[in-house]
């Protein structure tokens, strides 16, 4: 998952992307890319929210206010998730019998 990749090649991944509109979003903070010697340097995770901004400008026509309002929620949403990851982790570490106990609790509520 270590993979980067040059502006050239996620503005030939990303079809509806230009080199123009791809520093757009990265002046907006919208994605926050690695800076590499010859510029910015990318991840595949940078490459699905490039696609995401695409979506979210071009089919449902979106001004980059609206855009950084669903941006915020969505990264909420995965630090959420993270953290419940990280909480499930914790609970699987505990005794048998401590985790039988929070179930227990967690359906009486």
């Amino acid at each position: 998952m270590s993979e980067r990749f040059s502006e050239r090649e996620v503005v030939t991944t990303v079809t509806r992307l230009t080199r123009g509109r791809l520093l757009r979003f990265v002046e907006a903070e919208f994605i926050r890319p690695m800076k590499g010697q010859e510029g910015y340097v990318f991840t595949r995770v940078d490459i699905a929210r490039l696609e995401l901004l695409c979506d979210l400008s071009d089919d449902l026509d979106l001004d980059d206010a609206a855009i950084d309002i669903i941006l915020l929620l969505l990264d909420q949403l995965h630090a959420a998730r993270k953290d419940l990851d990280n909480v499930l982790q914790a609970v699987d570490a505990l005794p048998e019998d401590v985790r039988r106990h929070l179930v227990s609790e967690f359906k009486q509520r």
